[in-house]
């Protein structure tokens, strides 16, 4: 089974659920909605992974294997099995456009299909959304502290499988990373490829001067040296020697990178040595452990570098990683549903959104129904119709997402960006969708 495109990548109980709603004839319009019930520390959330959500949806087939495992299980009926035999998503959805800032409660994502084919997506969609959101969300962060230094992914090794370690080098590029150490994100989504060595590379040398002139001369393109595996300060020093010897064959030393210590004096430490060497062109790069309060701390710093690596700190989300995502039916057979316990009341109604700007900023966003006639910009766009996506492919394309992104942040103010206490972004409730809560929850 294809792992990118299988419906077993799913749980149990959406393919229960399923049998169940066959047998019953529940097969009316129905109405799932995707958000997230908070945002821990993080002010916004960036949309992120609409294209592998849509490319999953137009894909969606039980064959052979999936079914022969389905009757294997013991778990279905016969009729239920030839069923899914034919089963495709023949649905509409309607999306922010990836790269799109939002806010907790506001639907990223709205579903309108028959239940059972909106039920059994859930879990893979909320899979391939959530991660993705998550990473971006986080990366954004990365991406504001360095300011106008370029920042690279190098997070794969400790991402959690190889598909988070691609699907993270995607999410971090749409936030505004520059390249990706990632050979299959590169590949795959047209990210610039970049990366050094190993001090695997450097020990596996007798000497650290001939790891480094081996390395410049097979690639006298791309010559950037770890320089930290033995002490920054020889390294550095090692490196204008070598550069002495490369000269005469016009390589030249693009940049050093340092992955330990007290990166913002060794580059002060190297900034120097390099300059009075002559190589005020070769660039420091820093590494090791990197997020965005690190980062900003380096900034406050003034350290003198040119490049940051970060990787498992933002690849992992390490400091929240998760997000409180949430995919819940909001309208079946025309009448409006919500979850209504304690702590996670749900908003009910097909809803859209819409923001508002004022002198080219956000001022606020407004959850609607979606048939109110509401001021301000609608946020959710039919991307698929009738299980087939829809438009010029810009809500979906990264390259647009980057840039979405950057004209978001431009127009989100400050101390709603912060990195740290942000003010809550003012999101309200418009009339109607008030008043039909308020319904549902006197008729529970």
């Amino acid at each position: 089974m294809n792992l990118e495109t299988t419906p077993l990548l799913t749980d149990l109980y959406e393919l229960t659920m399923l049998q169940t709603y066959y047998e019953h004839g529940m097969t009316d319009e129905a109405v799932f909605e995707l958000f997230m019930r908070r945002a821990p520390e993080r002010g916004f959330f960036v949309s992120a992974g609409l294209d592998q959500a849509l490319g999953w949806l137009e894909n969606l087939v039980f064959g052979d294997e999936e079914l022969e495992w389905m009757a294997g299980s013991g778990l279905f009926n016969a009729a239920f099995i030839e069923r899914m035999r034919d089963f495709r998503f023949t649905g509409t959805v309607r999306a922010m456009p990836e790269g799109s800032l939002f806010f907790a409660e506001e639907p990223v994502l709205q579903i309108v299909a028959p239940l059972p084919e909106a039920q059994l997506i859930e879990s893979r969609l909320m899979n391939i959304v959530h991660y993705q959101t998550l990473i971006a969300s986080k990366a954004v962060r990365s991406r504001m502290a360095a300011g106008d230094v370029p920042v690279i992914d190098f997070g794969m090794r400790r991402a959690h499988g190889g598909e988070a370690g691609t699907w993270a080098a995607r999410a971090c590029y749409l936030a505004g990373f520059g390249a990706t150490a990632t050979c299959l994100g590169s590949a795959r989504y047209n990210i610039p490829p970049t990366g050094t060595m190993a001090h695997a590379f450097i020990l596996a040398h007798d000497d650290e001067a001939t790891a480094f002139e081996r390395f410049a001369r097979s690639h006298p393109d791309n010559v950037v040296l770890l320089i930290d595996t033995y002490d920054v300060r020889r390294g550095a020093e090692r490196v204008v020697e070598v550069a002495e010897k490369l000269a005469p064959d016009g390589i030249r030393i693009h940049g050093v990178r340092i992955d330990s210590g007290d990166l913002a004096a060794n580059a002060r430490m190297t900034r120097s040595i390099l300059d009075a060497g002559g190589l005020t062109e070769t660039r420091i790069i820093v590494s090791g452990g990197l997020d965005e309060y690190r980062i900003e701390a380096l900034q406050r710093e003034n350290a003198p570098i040119d490049g940051i690596g970060v990787g498992s700190n933002v690849d992992t989300s390490a400091d929240a990683p998760f997000l409180d995502s949430a995919y819940k039916l909001h309208l079946y057979q025309d009448r409006p549903r919500g979850k209504h316990s304690a702590g996670k009341t749900d908003l009910p109604g097909r809803k859209q959104v819409f923001r508002h700007i004022e002198a080219g900023r956000m001022s606020g966003d407004v959850i609607g129904l979606a048939d109110e006639d509401l001021p301000g910009s609608p946020l959710l766009e039919t991307v698929m119709r009738e299980g087939q996506r829809v438009g010029e492919g810009q809500a979906w394309d990264l390259e647009s997402a980057r840039l979405r992104l950057g004209d978001g942040l431009t127009q989100l103010a400050p101390d709603y960006r912060a990195l740290r206490e942000p003010d809550a972004y003012p999101v309200t409730l418009s009339p109607g969708l008030v008043a039909l809560r308020d319904a549902l929850a006197r008729a529970l």
